[in-house]
């Protein structure tokens, strides 16, 4: 798990698979960040390449803190396993998912939505 700040950014970079181990990890990676209004989240799933049940778990609490926060929580580089468990269970209707990390910053700009604070 790869976890930067920089700015009000925050990228969590979850690596293989996002199962009950993963979301543990990820859970606890999101846990030690101290949420601030006007941060965006990001979760670049370009590593993981598995996501069960027990995955979905971290995700949807991360994005429950990050709104309670005043934060943005989105998804980017999501494989093509993972977006089938967020179609099924209809989360991709949830959460703003982009096809990169880089079109999350020029649909930010085109929106004209400030990230810092």
């Amino acid at each position: 798990m790869i976890l930067t700040q920089e700015l009000q950014v925050i990228l969590f970079k979850p690596q293989a698979s996002i199962d009950l181990e993963g979301g543990k990890t990820l859970s606890e990676q999101m846990a030690r960040v101290v949420p601030q209004a006007h941060q965006l989240w990001v979760i670049d799933l370009a590593e993981v390449n598995f996501m069960d049940s027990s995955g979905l778990v971290p995700l949807v609490k991360g994005l429950k803190a990050a709104r309670q926060s005043g934060c943005r929580l989105v998804l980017c580089n999501v494989q093509a396993p993972v977006r089938l468990i967020l179609e099924l269970t209809q989360l991709d209707s949830v959460f703003e998912i982009f096809p990169t990390y880089e079109d999350i910053f020029s649909t930010v700009k085109e929106k004209s939505l400030v990230l810092a604070g």
